[in-house]
């Protein structure tokens, strides 16, 4: 029985890890700026059509307004916190 809470605790441990790691990809700003630059390099190399490139490259500025207002809730809620 004890190794099913140690696979447990375990499966947990790794589900919270990849959990963080999701979430600093998704809230990097950098991450999203180099996606925007891939996308340019595919679109400058005819990699993409027109409207595939319009698609992501709207998806991307989109993520990436999402983060900045994340960070802006973000220092909001350590400043309420704080005084």
């Amino acid at each position: 029985m004890w190794i099913w809470r140690i696979s447990l605790r375990a499966v947990a441990w790794i589900g919270a890890r990849v959990a963080d790691q999701t979430d600093r990809e998704l809230y990097d700003p950098e991450s999203v700026r180099r996606q925007l630059e891939e996308l340019q390099l595919r679109w400058d190399l005819g990699g993409v059509d027109e409207s595939e490139y319009v698609a992501a490259e709207d998806e991307l500025l989109a993520r990436l307004a999402a983060i900045r207002d994340h960070e802006a809730a973000e220092r909001m809620s350590t400043r309420d916190h704080a005084g």
